[in-house]
Order: C-alpha cells, then sequence, then structure tokens
C-alpha cells in the first residue's frame, strides 16, 4: 500500500485501514475474561460517567474508517450524530451510493453517512475518531494536521502504547487514548460487520466524560480509567504473546495454547514485556500471565491480526508490538530474546510475501 507524505489533502489510498477481522488478541474479549473483572488495573475505581453529551460533540469524523472505524462511526451516526467517515476510495463509493451497512450482533441497518477520501473533511469535526493501523500513524497524522479545528479533540482508537505522542507531534489538539474491545470485519464494500465486543476504554482527560457520553447516547459502553498506560501495557502485553505466533503457527489461539512448548514461549514473551514495564515504573496485573492463557478460552478459534495481515499481504503491526518491546529494552539495557526473534521472524515472513 502507497504511503503519502506531506501535507496532502487527497488520500485515494488512505494508510493503515483495517479492512480485515480486527481480532488482536485483547480485542472482542468478552467481560469477565480481562480488562473489566477479572484483572484490577491500578489504584482507585475506574469509573463509567453519567454526563449528559455535548452538543458539539455531534459533528465527527472517523479517519482511518475500515472495520473498527466504521463501527464505531455507524453506532455513533446512528445515534444521531453527524459523522463523516474518511476511508478508501470504494468504501466511499459504496457508502455514498447506499449508505454504511452495519450488520452487528443484534441488527442490521443501513446508516446514512458522509464518506470521503479527503483528509480535509476533519476540518468540521469537534472529535475525531483516529484509526488508522499504527503502522501509520505518523502519515496519516501528518496529513489531517492542517486541516484539524483549534478546539477539536482526538481520540486515538489503536494498537501500541506511543501513538498518542506520535500524533501530538503533528498536532497541538488535546489526544486521548482508548482502548477497543471489539471484533470487526469489513465484509464487503460499504459494509461491516460486527463480531464481537464492543466497549471502550478512555484516558481521562476534562473532555472524557462528555464523550463517554456521547458514546453512550448510542448504546456503546465507556469507561474512563485513570490507569489508561497500564491498560495500554496490559494489551500490549497481549498482543506480543498471541500476534506473532499465531502467525507463525497459522494457528488459532486454543492450538497454540493447547501445546506445553508453546505456552512456554508465550510465558517467555509476557515475562519480558513485563521486566521492561516495571523498568519503565508501569505495573501490570499480578496475575497477568494466567490471564494471557485464559484469553484463548474466550477466544478459541481466533487468528491474530498480524497473521490476517500476512495472509492478505498486508504490512503488519508487529513492529508497534514485540518490535517496540524490543526497542524499549535495548534503551533499558534489558534482555528480550524471544521478542526478538518473533519480531523478526514476521519481517521475513512479510518480505517473503512481498516477494
Amino acid at each position: 500500500m502507497r504511503c503519502n507524505t506531506g501535507h496532502l489533502t487527497k488520500t485515494p489510498e488512505l494508510p493503515g485501514f483495517r479492512e480485515g477481522p480486527v481480532s488482536s488478541p485483547i480485542q472482542g474479549v468478552p467481560v469477565g475474561v480481562i480488562g473489566w473483572q477479572d484483572i484490577e488495573i491500578g489504584p482507585g475505581p475506574d469509573r463509567l460517567s453519567n454526563s449528559m453529551p455535548h452538543p458539539n460533540w455531534s459533528n465527527i469524523a472517523v479517519m482511518g474508517a475500515g472495520a473498527i472505524g466504521c463501527y464505531f462511526g455507524g453506532m455513533l451516526a446512528r445515534g444521531g450524530a453527524k459523522v463523516t467517515l474518511i476511508a478508501r476510495r470504494k468504501h466511499v463509493e459504496a457508502i455514498n451510493t447506499s449508505g454504511l451497512l452495519l450488520q452487528s450482533l443484534d441488527f442490521q441497518d443501513r446508516v446514512p453517512v458522509t464518506a470521503t477520501d479527503d483528509a480535509a473533511a476533519v476540518g468540521n469535526a469537534a472529535l475525531i475518531l483516529f484509526c488508522v493501523k499504527s503502522t501509520d500513524t505518523d502519515d496519516a497524522a501528518q496529513q489531517m494536521a492542517p486541516h484539524v479545528a483549534a478546539d477539536a479533540v482526538i481520540l486515538s482508537l489503536q494498537n501500541g502504547v506511543d501513538n498518542t505522542e506520535r500524533i501530538q507531534r503533528h498536532v497541538k489538539n488535546r489526544v486521548i487514548p482508548v482502548l477497543v474491545y471489539a471484533a470487526a470485519q469489513m465484509s464487503a464494500p460499504g459494509h461491516v460487520q460486527h463480531t464481537g465486543g464492543g466497549y471502550l476504554v478512555m484516558g481521562p482527560s476534562p473532555e472524557s466524560g462528555e464523550i463517554t457520553a456521547l458514546f453512550a447516547s448510542a448504546q456503546v459502553p465507556v469507561r474512563i480509567s485513570e490507569t489508561i498506560e497500564a491498560d495500554l501495557w496490559t494489551k500490549l502485553l497481549l498482543n506480543c504473546a498471541y500476534n506473532a505466533v499465531s502467525a507463525l503457527g497459522a494457528a488459532p489461539y486454543s492450538r497454540m495454547v493447547a501445546m506445553a512448548e508453546i505456552r512456554e514461549v508465550m510465558r517467555d514473551v509476557v515475562n519480558e514485556v513485563l521486566q521492561v514495564a516495571r523498568a519503565k515504573g508501569i505495573g501490570l496485573p499480578e496475575n497477568i500471565i494466567e490471564a494471557t492463557f485464559k484469553l484463548a478460552e474466550a477466544m478459541p478459534q481466533t487468528i491474530s491480526s498480524t497473521a490476517q495481515d500476512i495472509q492478505n499481504g498486508k504490512r503488519t503491526e508487529i513492529g508497534h508490538l514485540n518490535g517496540f518491546v524490543v526497542r524499549e529494552a535495548e534503551a533499558l539495557g534489558i534482555p528480550a530474546p524471544v521478542n526478538r526473534t518473533l519480531n523478526a521472524l514476521i519481517k521475513l515472513r512479510e518480505q517473503s510475501r512481498a516477494d
């Protein structure tokens, strides 16, 4: 996929849109498995907001309207918000012709939304959902930067732990990290299929209460977390444990954890991530290793998003998962041989597919 650089307004192929199934290990996890009940993340209670949505939030843009962007953008549009999806051309044409076909677990609906491939469309938005892949964060942020309103708020709905900082290199706006707990796929142009989950965990900010209420009015639960950094690292750890191994072995999660040898590899990955997190002063849940294996019980047939990217000949996010851990470990003088190996092997698979 071509990734444009510079301050471009027209984006025939916007980078990093999630078109395939979004099923990285943490996404789509049912309540009670991880993130809400079984793991206590940091001190103090997290909270659900009872604030009423501010009317200014009704004008929303989705930068990177692939599966996740279309799902949450579509839900907000069904709730009455004015939503503009900035998407690939094939989706734009289908959506502008027939509306967004939103197929959820409980309903199917044609949702009237505006779609475009022009990044300048963010200029009218008070709230921007930033949903591109982590590999394309800088390119996409640079594309939209000249057009973002001074008082707009940006939500980063992405994998990885450093996207907020990367977006803020290009814009002066507030950027709030958001964890996505949902599974969705683009079944056809303009057709998003929601297959599981559907809630968000958001970092605290002066606007988080109102934004949470906006999502709640669209039947999307949002939890505001006072320990969002630990949450982000928990999700990173799970992605590191599952994504590369699933891709290299072409295996669903249940098959992975059923093998004692693979469980040991996953345990080594988790321990390396834990060492890096602790060295950075980030406290992760004490039961994280057990919870990592328990995830496969809830999602036994899931194939990782990295595996799907390899199968579809797309770039993976491995450099922002295991590769990120390796870079952080090097900076801290901590060995991370298993994460290093997985990162290198996935890069080799990417290269082989490209050839």
